[in-house]
């Protein structure tokens, strides 16, 4: 007997479904869990430059089982809008959340965010260490910046114990001058250090929940400042195993607000090699830290059989120079700040995949909401990414976009399309650089290419208005 045409689009739907991980039947009870997990100030290792000299074994375990994005940016490369962003599907023009001082709630306080969408269905959602802004930020203010009451059932930050508070050796490497800059190598073990209790925390929910769905933020806040792991991480590090980036000796300046500006570029402009090899050696060590902890928790994924039922994301919250144009920090808008790491393991999604299509951070909400079954909102700025998890060459979209602001009075919007990065400052000021032949923007060749400067104008024009108008 010939399938009918119902018949046909019901096995259509079910392998949809598989496809991305999804639940098949709409009346089944919801039994998808998620978990996201992020790191604070992780750069993309991708290139040439600290390619395979960074040791990330459980990253790389990661990978195997799942798709790795190499062009995934994000839309505000700083840890508050950016996160902000990220979790309620909007872009930083909308969101108006620009710099780390202003809550999310301060600026929308209606709005329904990725796990606050899952918590009202039913999942069980708790955050761990930092994934909304929360990380340097005690007492009353905590809930405020966790967005405990709407997001989370519970939400948790993290210290360092008094073991390990105590540093074997490190220094503060601009003499006091930005208070951040310091990097330790601290006596005790994971545990006594905010990454490893985040760990230990994470897997001691999975293993409560037992069979309940749930959506768990691992919110690790390595490779961030102050630059502090426990010694055993620096040791893998030793003294002359690393290289120092070196820009090109003909790279065009930048506009004065693009990079090297205010006291942080005063700061790096001071740098000796030995300081920036010890700023270097302390952002490998964290991150390896941070890996090992990553480690742990897949670990527990591994022993519960959660694989096949788990979709989870793997994402820095932004990029990170370290060196290129001599800064050292994040906040620009070349590619190093505003392209982040970004995994994705999911039933149904074949390991060990690279897609080289471009993806940005607000498409996370409406893809892991289609994932577990729900509805998002319908005025997010992201389109879903399932398509990609079902064939790494599928093209969701053709282009990324990264704000940055300099305070009240100077803003900078910038597009990656094909092999151009343009940014176009509210100065007035362009930036337009040839990724084809110039992968880490050394040479501005806006005043080369008129064409194209007037093309990617009209693309931000299609942006949301900035500043926004609430």
């Amino acid at each position: 007997m010939a399938m009918t045409r119902r018949g046909w689009c019901a096995i259509g739907l079910v392998v949809a479904a598989c496809l991305l991980g999804g639940r098949a039947m709409a009346a089944d009870p919801p039994q998808r869990n998620v978990l996201l997990i992020m790191a604070d100030d992780l750069r993309d290792f991708g290139g040439a430059y600290l390619h395979d000299v960074v040791k990330t074994p459980n990253l790389d375990r990661l990978r195997a089982r799942g798709m790795t994005f190499e062009h995934a940016y994000v839309q505000y490369p700083v840890c508050n809008p950016s996160r902000c962003s990220m979790l309620t599907g909007l872009r930083a023009e909308q969101t108006g959340v620009v710099t780390n001082t202003v809550p999310l709630r301060q600026a929308m306080p209606d709005v329904v965010t990725l796990p606050q969408l899952f918590r009202t269905h039913g999942w069980h959602t708790a955050a761990f260490g930092k994934i909304f802004h929360l990380g340097g930020h005690d007492g009353p203010t905590s809930d405020l910046w966790s967005d405990k009451a709407n997001s989370w059932d519970e939400a948790v930050a993290y210290k360092a114990t008094d073991v390990g508070r105590r540093m074997i050796e490190g220094r503060n490497l601009t003499a006091g001058k930005l208070k951040w800059c310091t990097w330790g190598a601290a006596d005790g073990d994971d545990n006594d250090q905010p990454d490893g209790q985040i760990a230990s925390a994470v897997i001691a929910d999975i293993e409560k929940q037992g069979d309940k769905p749930w959506f768990i933020g691992c919110g690790f806040m390595k490779p961030h400042d102050p630059f502090i792991a426990p010694k055993k991480y620096f040791d893998l590090y030793p003294p002359g195993s690393l290289t120092l980036w070196r820009d090109d000796e003909n790279t065009t300046p930048a506009p004065p607000l693009a990079v090297s500006f205010g006291a942080y570029g005063e700061a790096f402009g001071r740098f000796t090699d030995a300081d920036r090899m010890e700023f270097l050696r302390a952002y490998c060590a964290g991150t390896t830290f941070m890996d090992a902890q990553l480690g742990r928790v897949l670990d527990t994924l591994d022993r519960r059989h959660l694989w096949d039922r788990t979709l989870v994301v793997f994402v820095g919250d932004h990029g990170y120079h370290t060196g290129e144009r001599n800064w050292w920090n994040k906040n620009t808008l070349f590619e190093r700040s505003c392209r982040a790491p970004f995994v994705v393991a999911a039933p149904g999604v074949k390991g060990g995949q690279s897609t080289r299509s471009i993806v940005e951070f607000v498409d996370l909400y409406p893809t892991v909401a289609e994932f577990a079954g729900l509805t998002p909102p319908n005025d997010l700025a992201g389109k879903s990414f399932a398509p990609i998890l079902r064939d790494p060459d599928a093209v969701i979209k053709d282009a990324a976009f990264t704000l940055v602001s300099r305070g009240p009075k100077a803003y900078a919007q910038s597009v990656t399309l094909g092999p151009w990065r343009f940014t176009r400052w509210s100065t007035g000021e362009v930036e337009l650089y040839d990724h084809s032949r110039d992968p880490e923007e050394m040479h501005d060749v806006a005043k080369k290419k008129p064409d194209v400067v007037r093309a990617l104008t009209e693309r931000l024009q299609s942006l949301p208005a900035y500043p926004p108008s609430h």
